[in-house]
């Protein structure tokens, strides 16, 4: 198999995941299965085997990921409706002042997007920029590009959010390695992004909050009764300090910095992404909906409402770890990872360009993550990297799947009916917005880079 012959096999898979979703509208899930299908035939895999590939595949990318993003979006959902967004959000508008509240909103974004999805956020929080934009009367923009920029870098770069789960999971990395690293790369992507560039943008495009989205729907709790920013920040610090004492835990013991014991093996299992996320959430069960008054058939409504979501992800991603298995499986995977090992290029931009490619033809920065992570997963063993440099890939993908979100994204359309934007002020605004995470994403990446 030669490489012109592997260069189509590539690109006419790409090809045709493309067509089948933009053209024949049909489900990223399908497209993904059947494109893995078609790289199997054309690799002359027998068809028992293709089958059995995707069995395995999807059986070895599930068991980590839909655990990871089932309990995630469940511990999301109780902070969400018991008012731990807006309590966030509020008290940090209060301690920065309405002067610097730009700043407030970048950090809100930022750390409530670790347990919540992206457009949840963003609709749960966005009467407080309404509100804001009115007091001072400066620009929608002002307040809104901030608190979607730090929306934005956590959703792509920080763990438990499921795209870099799902990334990590494919190429095979430990989560506390991306959490790590995603907050030394997203904090200054979101600064630049976020209070940077929605202070120049501001003054070119002037918007008031429109007045049909100024009537706030009702909420399922009590404004005037919101928990506590001690106690959210807490919760949602829980599962991060876990995961993290369990990566380094794990490092030290394979430095023999420290004797394996109970203790370590204790600190391991604690630390591990299903035991902390499952602390993490119980908590957040009881601290933020049974103390507070909420019942128990709540409860369990808004977990089985939280899973709906979460679903479709869990399942685009299976399809991505089958596309991965046909490659590794067909013999492929061995030859392009041969073949890229020679290239000028480093793994870290190889793996930027091809989710960018893929997020700008079809829109879903998930499915970008998904079918880039796939592909580039049996080359990583060639290039020999460590857990820190397959986490730096894993940022490098997810800041190419970020790149210049246009009329082919749901997230276009959510934030210009929100802000009452035409789509050339989208455009100018928020397409710029998430190209600068996608550029600086990189550029931060590289930087970090040289350091390990």
């Amino acid at each position: 198999m030669g490489t012109p012959f592997l260069i189509f096999m590539v690109l006419s898979a790409v090809a045709l995941l493309l067509f089948m979703v933009l053209k024949l509208k049909i489900s990223a899930f399908i497209a993904l299965l059947i494109t893995a299908i078609y790289v199997g035939i054309l690799a002359g895999m027998p068809l028992k085997q293709v089958t059995q590939s995707i069995q395995d595949g999807m059986a070895g990318t599930l068991g980590f990921v839909a655990t990871v993003v089932g309990l995630g979006a469940i511990f999301g959902q109780m902070l969400e409706s018991s008012g731990g967004a807006e309590s966030l959000a509020h008290y940090l508008v209060k301690k920065f002042g309405k002067d610097r509240a730009s700043w407030a909103m970048v950090v809100t974004g930022f750390i409530i997007a670790i347990p919540v999805f992206f457009d949840v956020g963003f609709i749960i929080l966005v009467p407080i920029i309404y509100a804001l934009s009115r007091d001072t009367k400066k620009s929608l923009l002002y307040y809104g590009i901030p608190l979607l920029a730090g929306l934005a870098a956590t959703h792509s770069f920080i763990p438990p959010t499921p795209g870099p789960v799902a990334v990590a999971d494919i190429i095979n990395v430990q989560l506390g390695w991306v959490i790590l690293l995603g907050l030394i790369v997203g904090f200054p992507t979101a600064i630049i992004a976020g209070p940077v560039w929605g202070k120049f943008i501001s003054k070119k495009i002037h918007l008031t909050p429109p007045e049909e989205f100024m009537i706030q729907t009702k909420k399922e709790y009590d404004e005037n009764n919101l928990p506590s920013f001690r106690l959210i920040a807490l919760i949602i610090a829980v599962p991060l300090f876990l995961i993290l004492v369990n990566t380094f835990t794990g490092l030290a013991v394979s430095k023999k910095v420290v004797e394996q014991s109970i203790y370590t093996d204790v600190l391991e299992f604690l630390g591990h992404p299903f035991s902390a996320l499952i602390i993490a959430t119980l908590i957040a069960i009881y601290f933020l909906c049974i103390k507070r008054g909420m019942g128990k058939e709540k409860v369990l409504e808004l977990s089985t409402k939280a899973l709906g979501p979460a679903g479709i992800i869990i399942l685009i991603t299976g399809a991505g770890g089958v596309l991965k298995q046909i490659l590794v499986d067909s013999g492929i995977g061995k030859i392009m990872a041969e073949s890229m090992s020679n290239s000028a290029l480093p793994p870290i931009l190889l793996a930027w360009i091809l989710a960018a490619i893929v997020r700008v033809t079809q829109g879903s920065a998930t499915v970008a993550m998904i079918t880039a992570a796939g592909i580039i997963a049996p080359v990583m063993s060639e290039f020999g990297l460590n857990d820190p440099q397959r986490a730096l890939v894993v940022l490098s993908i997810a800041s190419g799947a970020t790149l210049l979100s246009h009329v082919n994204d749901s997230g276009f359309w959510l934030v210009g009916k929100y802000f009452g934007m035409n789509e050339k002020q989208t455009l100018q605004s928020w397409t710029v917005m998430e190209s600068l995470i996608a550029v600086c994403g990189l550029a931060f990446t590289m930087l970090v880079s040289l350091f390990f």
